[in-house]
């Protein structure tokens, strides 16, 4: 076996069931999940029934490319999202289909990093585990740069050294961020891309939370947008990855697109190719209906922002609960350890929270999700404010 897969530590979810293991919620009080980040909301119709529409093609090969339908779909929805220039990415060059963003930041790490060098992939802390994986699988050694509340929930990217940036092959960003749903605005993401192209190293977004904004007249910005912004059309050093799940209610479709250096996704193509997960071609021709369609994904930005709305106001004054600026996640301070906080919460009030130490790693004693709580604002509207008026009567106990 890889002796790589010994690295792996255990998935969040793991961790969350070892901690409930043993506890008797009570049972009269229905349980509630804010743990995980699936979407609960309706997938659309129209996904659905384009979906069902060519159910015939169960009997053809994907393509690992994909359909130049799909994919000039996705081109002009970048365009229009993100105001880029022309037609937006080129459909040929530019854009692959990936399976959801989870198998995209994976794969992708694999082609990418050159593990003869010693290489480091930088990731915010808290992350994503599938960064983590992606990274020692790859043969890097993974580095963690704090997201703190006094860096706006960022990584500090000054505070990198220059030996850091020299081993540097590869940096994860999130905006919006999971779990803090913290964005980085476009002159910060142009900074990055001219420190990348300084230390010759390449930026993997991840960008499935892009279209869940509380503010419907400041969209989160894009690195697309950035490296279009500062001239640089070719886009290089620069990926990103979307997603259909957070952005349409469908993570059962497991869809989703990397777009940027032509370079990268040539390499990316070759190695996807022997990889064999191209996506169904019923799946594809769901997916540009989807990408084509902005009224369900306005309508889910509205649900959310009713929830965030509800949650924050039975909240308010019991957790020192920052409003997020994007995204689906609360990251709320915890008044005792946040293990302890889950583990209370799941036994008295039958609501589960994932702590959020199990999303970070302590660096040096340092751990920036201790003492913190990802709450997920998944469930549908009247859960979310039952689960807020449990939590507020736990933290009262405490």
């Amino acid at each position: 076996m890889n002796p790589d897969l010994d690295r792996l530590q255990p998935y969040p979810f793991e961790r969350l069931a070892a901690l409930k293991r043993g506890l008797q919620p009570p049972p009269e009080k229905d349980p509630i999940a804010l743990s995980v980040g699936e979407p609960k909301q309706s997938t659309p119709a129209l996904i659905r029934e384009a979906l069902a529409a060519r159910l015939d093609q169960l009997a053809v090969y994907p393509t690992t490319r994909g359909t130049d339908d799909l994919r000039e779909a996705i081109a002009g929805w970048l365009q229009r999202r993100f105001r880029l220039p022309g037609a937006g990415p080129d459909p040929a060059h530019q854009i692959l289909p990936v399976n959801g963003t989870r198998e995209g930041l994976f794969a992708f790490t694999q082609s990418a990093i050159d593990r003869r060098d010693a290489p480091l992939v930088l990731m915010p802390n808290p992350f994503y585990q599938i960064y983590e994986g992606a990274a020692l699988l790859a043969g890097a050694e993974p580095r963690y740069l704090p997201c703190r509340a006094e860096n706006g929930f960022l990584p500090d990217l000054g505070g990198i050294d220059s030996a850091t940036w020299r081993r540097c092959q590869l940096l994860y960003l999130c905006s919006p961020g999971n779990p803090s749903g913290a964005v980085m605005e476009r002159d910060r993401l142009a900074e990055l891309i001219e420190l990348a192209h300084r230390h010759d190293f390449i930026i993997a977004a991840d960008e499935c939370y892009a279209e869940i904004y509380l503010d419907e007249s400041r969209p989160p910005a894009g690195l697309l947008e950035a490296a279009a912004a500062i001239g640089l059309d070719d886009f290089s050093r620069c990926i990103v990855f979307h997603s259909l799940s957070k952005r349409s209610n469908a993570p059962g479709l497991r869809s989703g697109f990397v777009a940027g250096d032509a370079r990268l996704l040539s390499g990316f193509l070759r190695y996807r190719t022997y990889h064999g997960c191209a996506m169904p071609v019923q799946h594809q021709h769901a997916s540009a209906v989807a990408w084509r369609d902005e009224a369900h994904v306005i309508d889910n930005r509205h649900q959310y922002r009713e929830k965030f709305a509800a949650v924050l106001e039975v909240l308010d004054g019991v957790l020192n609960l920052p409003r997020p600026d994007a995204g689906f996640y609360l990251w709320p301070e915890t008044p005792i350890a946040d293990t302890d906080f889950a583990r209370g919460l799941f036994a008295e009030e039958h609501v589960t929270v994932l702590p959020g130490r199990f999303l970070s790693r302590a660096v040096d004693g340092d751990d920036p999700g201790a003492n913190r709580l990802r709450l997920a604002l998944v469930a549908p509207l009247a859960e979310c404010i039952e689960a807020a008026r449990r939590i507020r009567r736990y933290t009262a106990s405490l």
